[in-house]
C-alpha cells in the first residue's frame, strides 16, 4: 500500500492490519510494507509476514534483490537528542520495554545532536512528501557502527503545522497523513545506501502537541491518538525483518526469496508504481482492490497485461478468494457466472505450405 496517498485502508495507523492478517491466512508467506501494520504502540502482523521496507519490496519485484529470513536482528536505534528531555526518555523507555518483553536486541541507542530535521509537505497532486536535512549525520552514525547492527530504527521530530495535527485527528480520516511521505523518503535512502531494513517513527514536537485533547477519533487514527512515542511498532517489525541480499550469486542460494517466489501482488486500485510495473513485466498476477480508494487516478486496464494477469476486485474478501484460487491452480474466472464459452479457432493449413526452418529441423531430426 503506497505511503501518503490517502488510502482508505492502510493510509492511517496500522488500519490495514486486518486485511494483512486475512491475506496471510490464505498464503504461505506475506511480504508487507511497514505502514500496513505500523500502529504506533501496536504491531499485530501475522507470524508468516515479512516486514519489508518499500524500496526493498520494489527491488525484490524487479529481480535486483532477494530476501533472507532471519531469527532476529540487532537493531541500532537513532533518536533526536530532543530539547524536551521527557520525550527522549519516553523513547528510551520504549526501547527498554521491547528488550524486556520480546527479547529485542539493541546494541545501543544513539542520540543525534544536532538533530535530524524532517519537514512534512505535500505535492501539487496532494500526496504527502517532504524534506530531509541531516542525512549525512545519520550516515556518519551508521558508518561508525558498521558490524554492530543488522537493521536501523530512527525516531525524530517531523516539522508539521501545529494546526494540522489537530485538524487531522478531527477529520474522520478524510485528510492525508502528512508524516508518512517524508518518512518513506528517509527509509528508502537508508535502506538502499546500506542494504539494511530501516524504519522511522516521529517524535512529538512539543508539550502543546502532546497535551491536545483529541476526544474520540476515527478508529483508524486511534492508535496514534493514544501513543506518546510511536516507536514500538517499528521495533517489533525490525526485530525479524528479513535481510536484503543484492549479490547475484548469493541471490541464487537456497532459502532466498526472489521475484520467482512471488505468486501475486495485491494493491489498491488505480496505483501504478515500480512494483506494479515489475509484476506486469514478469507475468506476476496483480489483484487491485477498488474499495481501497486513494488519490491516484490511473486506469490499470490500459496497461498491456497478459490474459488473466490483472484481477480487479471490490474488496479484500474477494482478493483472498482470487489468491486462494491461484494457490489451488484454478483459473479465478472459472468461479464466476456466467462462464465464458470455450474459444475455438478453426485453421486450415495447406499441405504444400512450407514450415519454418526451425520446425523443419525438428521434424527431420
Amino acid at each position: 500500500m503506497p505511503t501518503g496517498i490517502g488510502a482508505e485502508s492502510g493510509g492511517h495507523a496500522g488500519d490495514a492490519t486486518p486485511a494483512a492478517r486475512v491475506l496471510a491466512a490464505a498464503c504461505d508467506r506475506l511480504i508487507t510494507h511497514p505502514n500496513v501494520v505500523n500502529a504506533s504502540d501496536l504491531n499485530e502482523m501475522p507470524e508468516n509476514a515479512l516486514y519489508v521496507e518499500g524500496s526493498a519490496i520494489t527491488r525484490l519485484m524487479m529481480g535486483t534483490a532477494a530476501l533472507q529470513r532471519v531469527r532476529s536482528n540487532r537493531v541500532l536505534v537513532i533518536i533526536d537528542d530532543h530539547e524536551i528531555e521527557m520525550f527522549a526518555n519516553d523513547t528510551l523507555n520504549a526501547v527498554s520495554a521491547a528488550r524486556a518483553t520480546y527479547g529485542f536486541d539493541c546494541p545501543k541507542v544513539v542520540k543525534l545532536d544536532p538533530p535530524l530535521r524532517m519537514a512534512a509537505k505535500f505535492t501539487k497532486s496532494g500526496r504527502a512528501a517532504g524534506e530531509v536535512d541531516g542525512l549525512n549525520r545519520i550516515r556518519a552514525v551508521l558508518d561508525e557502527n558498521q558490524g554492530m547492527f543488522d537493521a536501523v530504527a530512527i525516531a525524530s521530530v517531523i516539522d508539521c503545522d501545529v494546526q494540522y495535527h489537530e485538524d487531522y485527528f478531527h477529520c474522520d480520516g478524510q485528510m492525508i497523513n502528512p508524516w508518512g511521505g517524508v518518512e518513506a523518503m528517509l527509509t528508502h535512502a537508508v535502506s538502499m545506501l546500506y542494504e539494511i531494513p530501516a524504519a522511522h517513527s516521529p517524535m512529538l514536537e512539543s508539550h502543546k502537541v502532546a497535551d491536545f485533547d483529541l476526544g474520540i477519533v476515527d478508529p483508524r487514527l486511534a492508535a496514534e491518538a493514544v501513543s506518546l512515542t510511536f516507536v514500538q511498532c517499528m521495533l517489533k517489525g525490525l526485530h525479524r525483518s528479513p535481510r536484503i541480499v543484492t549479490d547475484p550469486d548469493a541471490m541464487r542460494e537456497a532459502g532466498m526469496l526472489t521475484a520467482a517466489d512471488v505468486s501475486c501482488l495485491v494493491i489498491p486500485d488505480k496505483c501504478i508504481g515500480l512494483p506494479t510495473l515489475a509484476a506486469l513485466e514478469q507475468g506476476i498476477p496483480v489483484i487491485a482492490v477498488r474499495e481501497n480508494k486513494n488519490l491516484m487516478e490511473n486506469d490499470l486496464s490500459l496497461l498491456p497485461w497478459a490474459d488473466g494477469q490483472l484481477h480487479v476486485v471490490d474488496n479484500y474478501w474477494e482478493a483472498v478468494g482470487v489468491m486462494t484460487a491461484i494457490k489451488a491452480g484454478i483459473t479465478p474466472n472459472s468461479l464466476r457466472r456466467p462462464i465464458s464459452a470455450t474459444r475455438v479457432e478453426e485453421r486450415k493449413i495447406d499441405s504444400q505450405t512450407s514450415l519454418p526452418d526451425k520446425a523443419e529441423k525438428i521434424v527431420n531430426s
